[in-house]
């Protein structure tokens, strides 16, 4: 009976891990900036809202940023590894401080090796966009960039007040990808640059549907969410990517791209 009952809440806690999203996180605290200045990005493997459990990143093929003036620049010998404090462990993480000195959109570009989910044996690789803008100049935000699995804005991320609206289009190398499954979660909490950390909880979630929210895109690729809260928004689009194989085993490369709501004052 013992060992019944154990294997009934290690089943739940495995049910209850997987059902939260994972997202891949380029975070800064400011996606909106006055002027140029260096700032510094945390990249994390994480479920963002319940903070529930970090996985370690398996390390970064590509990472890099797009702006009118430079074009494409490489950025991964800027990282660095760090260990990320979650509520209920620690992951292998990356640290990086980038120069965004040029007025304009500076598009930032994840992509991290697959990271193997045990749990459903599989791979998961998650190519991450974060835009950041300097001085308020529109100058590429919308850009296709033809990445295997992406997320094309038609809202600009980091300009999203409280109470607005972000609206995108899956993509898979420039295809539109119809009916895509896309999660939302948002960064229940304020990271801590400073220690590598998770803040604590600001809200509680009714339920577990309300923790990863489920949206679909309509057969043009696009869809629109509502925001109800100023801060940090992840959308994940679940397997739109080309690649579905990672060795020998199913892989789900999914697009994600971080948008930005601020509060008005």
């Amino acid at each position: 009976m013992k060992k019944t009952i154990l294997s009934t809440v290690a089943a739940a806690t495995i049910l209850a891990i997987s059902a939260q999203a994972h997202f891949q996180m380029v975070y800064t605290p400011n996606t909106a900036l006055v002027k140029g200045k260096t700032i510094e990005f945390k990249h994390v493997f994480t479920h963002p809202f319940a903070d529930e459990h970090t996985m370690d990143m398996a390390g970064v093929e590509e990472f890099y940023s797009i702006t009118e003036k430079k074009g494409k620049k490489d950025l991964k010998d800027t990282l660095n590894p760090i260990t990320w404090y979650g509520k209920h462990n620690n992951g292998k993480a990356f640290t990086s401080k980038y120069k965004a000195r040029s007025m304009g959109d500076h598009m930032m570009v994840m992509v991290p090796t697959p990271y193997y989910e045990a749990n459903e044996d599989i791979y998961i690789q998650q190519i991450t966009k974060t835009v950041i803008n300097v001085a308020g100049v529109p100058n590429g935000w919308d850009a296709d960039l033809g990445l295997k699995a992406e997320i094309v804005p038609l809202t600009k991320p980091y300009a999203i007040w409280e109470h607005g609206s972000f609206t995108g289009v899956v993509k898979s190398k420039g295809t539109v990808v119809p009916f895509a499954e896309i999660e939302v979660e948002y960064i229940n909490n304020t990271p801590n640059m400073d220690r590598n950390s998770m803040g604590e909880n600001r809200y509680k979630a009714p339920q577990d549907s309300f923790v990863t929210m489920g949206i679909k895109a309509n057969k043009d690729g696009e869809f629109t969410f509502a925001i109800p809260k100023a801060g940090f928004w992840g959308f994940c689009a679940l397997g739109a990517g080309s690649d579905k194989e990672y060795k020998g085993k199913e892989l789900s490369q999914d697009a994600v791209i971080w948008v930005e709501a601020k509060k008005m004052k």
